[in-house]
């Protein structure tokens, strides 16, 4: 894996790219460049999207992936901070990284104290991010079932999210 590599999103709403930088955040970085060269992505949904704080995805569509997934990985270091436009694994306490990943919608610096850390930003189309379907808050989808029954549920119960296409490095 390089030291900084570019991931593209084409999305419902259109396209982003995401730059990586290894440094900011090892760990995190050899963990997402693993589940976007995997497909693990590729047509999942934007299923958390909070205005002014963060949009959050890294459920597979399928219920098959999603049981397949990697396991935990370590906590990085906090060397860079959670500003607008940076990516940052979401967790469950420490060290307890997966495959659910948040853009930061805003400077979230608060995030910095509590152990996020970051491992890239989005260098184009932040416009595309900010624009994602928000309009179910943190009321949207059960993560548990987006688990076990994957874009069925997601797509009968919430069907304005909008999806990651497909999740490519360049």
């Amino acid at each position: 894996m390089p030291d900084t590599f570019k991931v593209k999103f084409e999305t419902t709403k259109g396209d982003f790219v995401i730059e990586v930088t290894k440094a900011w955040a090892p760990l995190g970085a050899e963990r997402f460049h693993q589940l976007v060269t995997s497909g693990f992505y590729d047509n999942s949904k934007f299923f958390r999207v909070v205005p002014g704080f963060v949009v959050q995805f890294g459920l597979a569509a399928t219920p098959e992936l999603n049981q397949g997934a990697p396991g935990e990985i370590p906590d990085d270091p906090v060397k860079q901070s959670n500003v607008k436009g940076t990516i940052t694994f979401a967790t469950r306490g420490p060290n307890s990284r997966t495959t659910q990943v948040f853009i930061n919608l805003n400077d979230n610096r608060g995030l910095d104290r509590q152990g996020f850390s970051p491992f890239g930003t989005v260098t184009e189309g932040m416009g595309v991010v900010e624009q994602l379907y928000s309009g179910y808050g943190d009321s949207g989808p059960d993560q548990g079932r987006i688990k076990s029954m994957g874009n069925g549920y997601v797509e009968s119960s919430f069907p304005k999210l909008d999806g990651i296409k497909q999740a490519s490095v360049l």
